[in-house]
C-alpha cells in the first residue's frame, strides 16, 4: 500500500496548544472482560495523549491494566466505552477493512516474552518476512531478502541466523528477532510491552539502546509498558502511572520523579531498589493505602495542575497538590533512616542481616570453615582460644573466629564455676 493511500486514510496528526503533534489519543477508555455480575473492569476512564517522536511510558504494578491498554491500541482488546484515535482518526470499535490494515501496518508491538511470541516452527527468515508478505511491502524476492538482511544486521544478528529456529537462540537474541519483526514494517508507533523484563540484567541495556537507536534513526514513537521505574526514568519523555485500571498521574519523567504528587506514585518510587545494601536496609518503604481518599461526596477528576502535570483527585486533593507543586521544592519520595527504632524489623531479621553482613561470604578465605575442633580446643585452652579468635578476626576468618570465641567463653564459664565450687569447699573445710 502506498504512502499516499496511507495519508488519505489517516490524515494529518492534530496539534495541541503547544504545537506538539498528537499521534495517539485515548479518550475516557473503559475495558471490561465478562458480562453482568461477573464483569471485570480492567481499565476505567483512561485518558492520555502520545506525541509524535516521544517515548510515553505506562507504569504500575502487575495487574494494573498496562498490557490491557497496549493490546487495545493494537485492536486486540475491544473497548466498553471511550475511543482511541490514531492521527486524529478513530481506530477503536468497528472500522473499515482498509483502515484496519493501515493500523496493523503502522502500529507494531514488541511482546514481553520473546520465547512465546515467536513461532517455534518457523525460521527467523519467515518470522521477519511474514508482515512483508501480508502487506506486499517488497517489489520482488531480491528486495525482500535485502530488507530482511538489513534489519537483521541492524538488530545485531548475522545473515546465517535467518535459517535457524527461535529455540536455537538466547532470550536476548529472541527479543532482537521480535524487534526486527516489528521494525521491518517501518511503523510509526511501537507498543513495547515490558520488552526487557524477561531478559538477563546484562542484556537489558543492550535491548534498550537498540530501541533508542531505532527511535532516533526512524523517528519512532513508543508506548513503553513497564513496572521498573528505575529503567523508565532514563528512557521516557513522559510517564503515566496506572493503579487498578485508572490513570492517576501523568507528567514528564523528571517532573514526575521530582514531584510525585499522587500517593501511589510516591509508593512506586519509594520501592525502587537502592544498589547500596546498607541504604536499602535503612530505607523506609512507603505503602499506598487507597482508604486515605474520601470520594463519597467530593468526586475525583483527572486535572492538569500546571507544568503539564496531570493528577487524579477530588477538589481538596487537587488544591493540596497544586500548593505542593507551586512551592517548587522537590518532593522526597525515598527516605533513609539511621535510627534503628524506626526500622520496622524483627530481632531475628536484624540478627540475620547483621550475620550476613559480617560473614562477607564472597570475601571469606577458603579455609574459613568454622570447624568445631576450634571450639573444643578453645574450651580446654580458653586463653589460647581467645588469642586464636583475635588472630582469626583480624584476618577475616569470621567462622573460625566465632568457633574459637564460643569455645573460649564456655571454657572460662566452666573454669569460673569450678573455681567457685573450690572456694566454697575450702570455706566449709575451714569452718
Amino acid at each position: 500500500m502506498s504512502k499516499e493511500n496511507k495519508k488519505s486514510l489517516l490524515g494529518a496528526c492534530p496539534v495541541d496548544k503547544d504545537g506538539r503533534e498528537i499521534l495517539l489519543s485515548l479518550k475516557n477508555v473503559d475495558i471490561t472482560f465478562g458480562k453482568g455480575d461477573n464483569a471485570v473492569h480492567a481499565v476505567t476512564d483512561a485518558s492520555f495523549d502520545i506525541y509524535r517522536g516521544e517515548t510515553f511510558s505506562l507504569v504500575g504494578e502487575s495487574g494494573s491494566g498496562k498490557t490491557t491498554i497496549g493490546r487495545a491500541v493494537i485492536r486486540v482488546n475491544p473497548l466498553a466505552a471511550g475511543e482511541i484515535d490514531y492521527r486524529g482518526t478513530r481506530i477503536s470499535g468497528k472500522i473499515s477493512h482498509a483502515l484496519d490494515r493501515e493500523v496493523i501496518r503502522n502500529i507494531q508491538m514488541v511482546f514481553q516474552d520473546p520465547a512465546a511470541s515467536l513461532n517455534e516452527r518457523a525460521t527467523v527468515d519467515y518470522i521477519i518476512s511474514e508482515g512483508l508478505y501480508n502487506f506486499h511491502l517488497f517489489k520482488n524476492e531480491a528486495d525482500r531478502v535485502r530488507k530482511v538482511e538489513n534489519i537483521i544486521d541492524e538488530v545485531g544478528l548475522l545473515p546465517e541466523h535467518l535459517t535457524r529456529y527461535p529455540h536455537e537462540f538466547s532470550g536476548g537474541q529472541r527479543q532482537r528477532i521480535g524487534i526486527a519483526r516489528a521494525m521491518v514494517m517501518e511503523p510509526e508507533l511501537v507498543v513495547a510491552d515490558e520488552p526487557i523484563s524477561a531478559l538477563d540484567v546484562s542484556i537489558r541495556a543492550q535491548v534498550l539502546n537498540l530501541m533508542k537507536k531505532f527511535q532516533k534513526e526512524k523517528h519512532l514513537t513508543y508506548l513503553f509498558i513497564a513496572h521498573d521505574l528505575s529503567v523508565v526514568r532514563f528512557i521516557s519523555d513522559r510517564i503515566g502511572v496506572i493503579y487498578k485500571g485508572r490513570i492517576v498521574e501523568v507528567a514528564s519523567a523528571e517532573e514526575l520523579f521530582n514531584y510525585p504528587l499522587h500517593p501511589y506514585t510516591h509508593s512506586l518510587i519509594s520501592a525502587i531498589p537502592i544498589p547500596d545494601p546498607q541504604l536499602e536496609k535503612n530505607k523506609i518503604l512507603y505503602t499506598y493505602d487507597p482508604s486515605i481518599h474520601d470520594y463519597s461526596v467530593d468526586k475525583p477528576e483527572f486535572v492538569d495542575i500546571g507544568h503539564d502535570h496531570w493528577v487524579y483527585g477530588n477538589k481538596e486533593e487537587i488544591e493540596k497538590y497544586k500548593k505542593l507543586r507551586e512551592k517548587g521544592e522537590p518532593i522526597k519520595a525515598i527516605t533513609i533512616t539511621h535510627d534503628p527504632e524506626k526500622i520496622k524489623m524483627s530481632a531475628e531479621e536484624k540478627e540475620a542481616l547483621n550475620t550476613a553482613a559480617e560473614e562477607q561470604f564472597l570475601a571469606a578465605p577458603v579455609h574459613d570453615t568454622g570447624n568445631r575442633l576450634y571450639a573444643v580446643a578453645s574450651f580446654f585452652l580458653p586463653v589460647l582460644g581467645l588469642i586464636a579468635a583475635f588472630l582469626f578476626r583480624r584476618f577475616n576468618y569470621i567462622r573460625n573466629y566465632r568457633m574459637c570465641k564460643k569455645g573460649a567463653v564456655i571454657g572460662f564459664i566452666v573454669l569460673g564455676v569450678i573455681l567457685l565450687l573450690f572456694l566454697l569447699l575450702l570455706l566449709l573445710a575451714v569452718v
